[in-house]
């Protein structure tokens, strides 16, 4: 089961450090257990970290036009509001 731990999905590893970070803020862990809690939320969070970061540059890559990289934003909220029923679909 340890190896299932480690090739976990990056939704996987969010979904556990989200139910640690409801136990520790609980305030009801014997000390031993809340520090273990910790030491596998920071694990995790690596993890997380690293599966993003893999993520981005995998993005960067299928970007990349003519051996430049062209970075576009994730959320334009103001092309939107430049150009009025930009997004409407009706």
């Amino acid at each position: 089961m340890a190896a299932k731990k480690k090739t976990a999905t990056f939704e996987s590893a969010l979904e556990e450090l989200e139910q640690l970070v409801e136990r520790l803020e609980s305030g009801d862990l014997p000390l031993d257990e809340a520090l273990a809690d910790f030491e596998r939320g920071v694990k995790l969070t690596r993890e997380c970290q690293k599966k993003l970061a893999s993520a981005e540059q995998k993005v960067k890559v299928l970007m990349e036009e003519n051996g430049q990289v062209q970075e576009l934003p994730f959320d334009t909220p103001d092309e939107f509001s430049a150009n009025p029923g930009a997004g409407d679909a009706e």
